[in-house]
């Protein structure tokens, strides 16, 4: 364990050299505030005040900000296997099992704190009309039980309000985004040991094309489904799709037979798994290739 920490640990001090981490960070929180300020602006015109992560809950409660979110990470991780000048040095003092295995507790760490920092740059810009308190805003129930949401296009939901306090509604959705980040991280490390950096990077887009084109409002054009059978097509995607296995509205708060919060975490976990199960068989035949600064 301490080895797959050390390699782990060494990833982390590399950020502090690598531009591309400063820019992924800057880029989040633009996109943050691209995202949150239309929530911003309403509580400001209507001079009402906000609970602290409702325009992280409005925000990545859709589908659509969770899936140009997580794409940001292509760009942060595009460098995976993440070979470096200390590489070699690791596979002599270790196997590359417990390189990987170090790899992945990497993945996990520094996608929870890209999501972290997506959660708090939301709140950090509402801030100037937001308070601490474990409550429904006024702001929220504009949102939720009027069109107000609906002209905004901020996904709004009433069961959230109705069956959740903002605190746990706001750990609900980091959760949710950070397992669906995962899959497509370590999707991309699988493809990226099978078949380069290229493959890995084509297979991160892949996977989000498939969540946003697999979209309930985009099948029932295609299929031109009449509205009494617009249920069976939620139901269909909530369960095949991991993009809205990620969207909080997207499941079963009473009778319905869209998946429960529960079930999406265990089928993401299992898919997570999965895909690093995979990538430990992939590395025992990864070609290592050393230059003379240490790349791949």
């Amino acid at each position: 364990m301490k080895q797959i920490f050390i390699v782990a640990g060494y990833n982390f001090s590399t950020w502090k050299k690598n531009p591309r981490i400063f820019l992924s960070f800057s880029i989040a929180f633009i996109f943050c505030f691209l995202l949150s300020d239309k929530v911003v602006n309403l509580a400001e015109k209507f001079d009402t005040s906000m609970q602290l992560f409702e325009p992280f809950i409005w925000t990545f409660g859709d589908s659509n900000s969770i899936l140009l979110s997580s794409m940001i990470l292509i760009f942060l991780f595009a460098d995976m296997p993440f070979v470096t000048n200390a590489t070699p040095f690791f596979l002599m003092r270790t196997t590359r099992k417990k390189w990987l295995l170090g790899q992945g507790v990497y993945i996990v760490f520094a996608t929870f704190v890209y999501m972290a920092f997506v959660m708090l740059s939301t709140s950090l810009i509402s801030m100037r009309k937001a308070f601490a308190g474990n409550m429904w805003s006024s702001t929220a129930v504009a949102l939720g039980y009027s069109k107000a949401g609906e002209v905004l296009a901020v996904p709004s939901s009433v069961k959230a309000m109705t069956m959740s306090t903002p605190y746990r509604c706001a750990a609900e959705v980091f959760l949710l985004m950070l397992c669906y980040a995962l899959i497509m991280v370590f999707m991309m490390l699988l493809f990226n040991l099978k078949f380069g950096q290229i493959g890995g990077v084509m297979a991160a887009f892949g996977f989000s094309v498939y969540g946003f084109l697999l979209n309930p409002q985009t099948i029932r054009a295609v299929l031109k489904t009449p509205e009494y059978e617009a249920y069976k097509i939620n139901v269909f995607v909530g369960w095949a799709s991991p993009l809205n296995h990620a969207t909080f509205y997207m499941h079963n708060f009473g009778l319905d037979l869209l998946p429960r919060l529960w079930q999406s975490y265990l089928i993401c976990i299992v898919l997570i798994c999965i895909l690093f199960a995979a990538s430990l068989r992939a590395a025992g035949n990864y070609n290592f290739k050393f230059t003379g600064t240490g790349g791949r």
